[in-house]
């Protein structure tokens, strides 16, 4: 079973990558909205409505399964997708947002757990972090191809690149359909609110998952800002066309990181690992963003590298923690966190940009991101300390 499984979890993941608007997403919604505050208000509102749907998509998907969970997933992307292609007004985004926001949540804890039940119905969990980055490259990869192919289309019609997104959004939505739903789920009968409030009392007593939580949301959320917003930074200094080269690039080597991430954990201590990039990444975007010059672009492209190896370090720390009767629930109200995070940043971030500039906005963000490299520090620090 996991085979065909982790075979449909490839291509699943890559029919999400491949949005073609994505590198121009804050372009196309600043121009159907009219500023970039309303622009970046989109980013934030898909956010709040994930976050609003985490903790119930998450205990659903633990209680009623992970296939259908998936399912739903994929109609609301779908129906979110046709919503920006009609892209009337304000208003028709705000509603596609939503329905986006519904759609990550639906994916966000559910599809981890779905690939750790797979493997466990089939004793392979110890692989986990190898299939991780495997299922997780593919996406890495569509999203460099579509964002170059996505460049060329936009700089000729953005009509165009919004229904062609569509079009892999629907055979996405097919391909939900293919997969088996695995066996291994350990389901209590206790009612929502005490399933809930027993995933609280984890990461409230839990010191390390704590600490990894933290990370995980504030890292989300200033660093999945700074890249939806770089293009809008990028275009001040090459044309729309080759936008796309900087996401071929930096999600080509991230998906490369992706695939080799299982024996680059093996090889490194996981915190070393987030220690590393999260360091490197602020120094390079504060250089590229206080000296913008035409190579700025492609020094942010050079943190693709480590994306890939940090994420999997990062999730695969976490899911040891997490207890199998509410992997999908606890994994959602980490989510919960980032989400939020993410929406309360991108707009500010979007009103910052309206009055100091694109580059300006993203030097301050890049400084209060230095709060994650603390903690990747203290977790480095104490990591024969921190005991659950």
């Amino acid at each position: 079973m996991y085979k065909k499984n982790i075979r449909l979890l490839k291509i699943f993941n890559f029919l999400i990558g491949f949005s073609l608007f994505a590198p121009l997403a804050i372009i196309y919604f600043s121009k159907v909205s009219g500023s970039y505050a309303l622009g970046a208000s989109i980013f934030g509102i898909n956010a709040l409505a994930s976050a609003l749907f985490e903790v119930p998509t998450g205990v659903w998907s633990d209680r009623m399964g992970r296939r259908g969970t998936i399912i739903m997933g994929s109609w609301a992307r779908v129906t979110a997708f046709v919503l920006y292609a009609i892209g009337l007004s304000y208003w028709w985004l705000v509603v596609g947002a939503i329905l986006e926001g519904l759609s990550r949540s639906l994916y966000s804890g559910n599809n981890d757990a779905f690939l750790h039940d797979t493997l466990a119905d089939d004793g392979m969990e110890e692989e986990y972090d190898e299939y991780l980055g495997k299922t997780s490259s593919t996406e890495q990869l569509a999203l460099g191809l579509s964002g170059v192919l996505g460049a060329i289309i936009g700089n000729f019609s953005f009509l165009y690149l919004m229904w062609l997104s569509v079009i892999a959004q629907v055979y996405m939505l097919y391909i939900s359909y293919q997969f088996i739903e695995p066996k291994t789920r350990a389901i209590r009968n206790s009612n929502i609110y005490s399933h809930v409030r027993e995933a609280i009392k984890l990461f409230i007593t839990n010191k390390k998952l704590r600490l990894l939580s933290m990370s995980s949301f504030l890292g989300f959320g200033l660093g999945e800002t700074s890249y939806q917003f770089r293009s809008a930074f990028i275009s001040t200094l090459w044309p729309i066309w080759a936008i796309g080269l900087t996401s071929l690039i930096t999600n080509v080597s991230a998906s490369i990181s992706f695939w080799y991430s299982g024996k680059l954990v093996r090889r490194f201590n996981e915190f070393k690992i987030l220690l590393f990039g999260s360091v490197y990444g602020k120094v390079i975007s504060l250089v590229a963003y206080a000296v913008p010059t035409i190579l700025s672009p492609l020094l942010l492209t050079t943190m693709g590298l480590l994306y890939g190896v940090t994420e999997v370090s990062k999730n695969k720390l976490m899911q040891l923690e997490f207890t199998d009767h509410q992997r999908a629930t606890m994994s959602s109200l980490n989510s919960l966190f980032g989400n939020v995070t993410f929406s309360i940043i991108f707009i500010v971030l979007g009103i910052f940009a309206d009055s100091i500039g694109p580059a300006k906005a993203l030097i301050l963000l890049t400084l209060a991101s230095i709060s994650t490299t603390y903690i990747y520090y203290l977790l480095f620090k104490n990591d024969d300390k921190i005991k659950a």
